[in-house]
């Protein structure tokens, strides 16, 4: 339904209205269709608000239109005579995204009884256009894209103080709250992921060294996205927060695809071994040695992360004897009992290390 603060200010001009009224009753749809182009092309210019737009979309389809961006809860919503339409809304007979900057930023559809009209599909495309015309305009935008230049000044050890505050005010992050700086690998866009994890406050993304960047204030780390490996960082500074959520990241599997840098504790120093160093230890060689198969490695990682026979057999949906049998054959390959605690021990750090080089 529509906010009382929504309610348009501005009425479109009656030569608009009488033009809607002649698309309306035009029976050639190609003729129709550039009509209705240049009708958004004129609202545009007009520089019109959003409301303006739905009252206008309305009169020419001569039903309901609506106009939601998902920033918001609000919906717009105008009937063909101009006022905010009745609630409760009737189901959408078209809908189209919204998008800028190549996010999807919102929706806007028509309520029309009985089947679409052939121009209806236009008209929502040019829609669409024209609100994320307005959006971009009067701003702030509400998508997450942001100018790498501005993000690499956040996160860059090289910047000074000056610089990084302007960029983050260019961002649009309030000064008196601290920026959390993650690192992410996803096939989805960084926006949706930043979109789910992130709501509500500010959120910002770029890709940053073949890395995904998402600043933001507040992170939700229970809404990642499936498939989304992702390091956040724990530092104030938006710099050491960037280090942080890299090292976090590098630990990340598909088993703990979310790491915080706080949760690694001690852990986070095997980041700072040397790859060389990692690669000439023998617990390590016999972990990659193990990786040559699936089914050993597997065991090995289930075996790790639960720290008992059982429990690895309950994760594996197998037997614990046959689990048992192939931790003596692993054993061999690093010359330990696995089932003892020094074992146990050793297999964690190696596997641990392994990943980091592969990471």
């Amino acid at each position: 339904m529509l906010e009382a603060d929504l309610a348009p200010s501005v009425a479109y001009p009656p030569r608009m209205e009488a033009l809607a009224r002649r698309l309306s009753q035009l029976d050639s749809h190609v003729e129709g269709a550039v009509r209705i182009v240049m009708f958004y092309d004129t609202m545009m210019r007009r520089r019109v608000d959003l409301p303006a737009l739905a009252r206008a979309s309305a009169g020419l389809a001569a039903c309901v239109a609506g106009i939601r961006l998902h920033s918001s809860e609000r919906a717009i919503r105008m009937a063909p005579d101009g006022r905010p339409a009745a609630s409760p809304p009737a189901p959408a007979s078209l809908t189209t995204p919204i998008t800028l900057d190549d996010e999807e930023i919102g929706t806007v559809w028509l309520e029309r009884p009985g089947a679409p009209n052939p121009l209806d599909e236009v008209m929502l495309d040019r829609l669409a256009i024209a609100v994320a015309a307005v959006v971009e305009r009067y701003g702030p935008a509400r998508t997450s894209m942001a100018d790498p230049a501005l993000v690499e000044l956040v996160i860059s050890a090289d910047s000074d103080e000056a610089a990084r505050a302007r960029a983050l005010r260019l961002l649009g992050f309030p000064a008196d709250l601290p920026v959390r700086v993650l690192a992410v690998r996803s096939r989805l866009p960084l926006s949706q992921v930043a979109g789910a994890v992130c709501p509500a406050r500010p959120v910002k993304v770029a890709t940053f060294a073949g890395v995904g960047v998402i600043l933001a204030t507040t992170v939700d780390r229970t809404r990642f996205p499936a498939g989304v490996r992702a390091g956040i960082g724990a530092a104030d500074s938006p710099d050491r927060s960037w280090r942080e959520a890299r090292t976090a990241l590098r630990f990340a599997t598909s088993r703990q695809p979310v790491v915080h840098y706080d949760d690694l504790g001690a852990l986070a120093l095997l980041a700072q071994v040397p790859p060389d160093a990692v690669r000439g230890n023998a617990d390590v060689a016999a972990v990659t040695r193990v990786a040559e198969s699936a089914e050993d490695l597997e065991t090995l990682e289930a075996y790790c992360e639960t720290g008992s026979l059982r429990r690895a057999a309950e994760l594996l949906h197998l037997h614990h004897s046959s689990v048992s049998r192939r931790l003596d054959r692993l054993g061999k390959a690093f010359d330990v009992d696995l089932t003892e605690a020094t074992g146990l021990t050793r297999a964690r750090l190696a596997l641990t290390a392994w990943r980091l080089l592969d990471g």
